[in-house]
């Protein structure tokens, strides 16, 4: 059974979706629609974000450098450094291209959020940007059954933006949300970083 398919600015319960859930993998996909010589390089990451979102710590943004949040509970599977990846390549059996796991029973009552960007790794010096990067979509799929809880594939152009912001998973009234968000940022990853109070 498909996942709830969500638009820009969408939100589902993923506890309605599965009640017993515990656990979740978030996989992200894309691919590079032209070639500008270079290999794009996508790189995903993870912020926890406290009420008033920000991350509680620096050790607290999961990225290609930093794989796992401080007590485990977000822990990234390592960089792919070519997308599109064929279908089947990933561990939940989908090809994503990068996939970060969420533990959301053990998450710390602090954390009411759990921000995805995608950034392209040297977008600069490469001349690349997302206007470049088509069939992206972030997806949750539920750890227990392998089953996809929900998705949103990314259709805007961003044509100038080297960063973007596919989703978020949150709490809301002892609900686990997820929310397409679809907001990229022309500052790249560390615009993004900046903005929720990592010390870049």
């Amino acid at each position: 059974m498909a996942g709830v398919s969500l638009s820009k600015g969408g939100n589902v319960s993923l506890t309605k979706q599965a009640p017993n859930l515990t656990a979740v993998t978030v996989g992200l996909g894309w691919q590079a629609r032209t070639t500008t010589g270079a290999d794009f390089d996508l790189d995903a990451s993870a912020l926890l974000t406290d009420a008033r979102g920000k991350v509680l710590s620096d050790q607290h943004f999961v990225f290609f450098n930093n794989l796992s949040s401080p007590d485990g509970t977000v822990e990234h599977l390592g960089d792919e450094l070519v997308g599109s990846a064929t279908a089947g390549a990933g561990p939940a059996g989908g090809g994503d291209d990068e996939e970060i796991r969420v533990d959301l029973a053990g998450m710390a009552p602090e954390v009411h959020r759990v921000v995805f960007p995608v950034s392209i790794y040297d977008a600069d010096s490469r001349h690349q940007n997302f206007g470049q990067v088509t069939g992206a979509y972030i997806r949750i799929v539920n750890q227990a059954d392998g089953r996809e809880l929900a998705r949103y594939d990314l259709t805007e152009d961003a044509s100038s933006e080297t960063a973007m912001i596919f989703g978020e998973l949150y709490r809301h009234n002892g609900e686990w949300k997820f929310r397409a968000i679809g907001q990229g940022y022309a500052s790249g990853l560390r615009g993004i970083a900046l903005d929720y109070g990592v010390n870049v």
